[in-house]
């Protein structure tokens, strides 16, 4: 028997977590409201429009193959995980 089990998120390719992101309602309200529409003004490809112009690439599958890209959207992961409360929010006085 073959184990199928779904792999973790984070193990999955960028351009795949990008996919699933982009169809989360959640993540669909954070990219309306960042843009300064109403939270139920995007879909799920107003989502990945975002997405892409926050992370300069014209298709979510250059996240895989452009560290730069990559690194965007790994800020934008992070931005959006602390809107959501998932974490805490970065600090933007934190001393040095």
């Amino acid at each position: 028997m073959t184990d199928r089990r779904t792999p973790h998120f984070a193990d999955m390719p960028a351009a795949q977590q990008a996919g699933i992101l982009c169809n989360n309602p959640s993540f669909q309200k954070f990219a309306a409201v960042r843009c300064g529409f109403p939270g139920d003004a995007f879909n799920a490809s107003g989502a990945a429009e975002y997405l892409r112009t926050c992370c300069n690439v014209s298709s979510r599958r250059d996240l895989n193959s452009d560290q730069a890209a990559r690194d965007r959207f790994d800020r934008l992961r992070t931005e959006f995980d602390a809107w959501t409360g998932r974490i805490a929010a970065p600090d933007s006085r934190r001393r040095t």
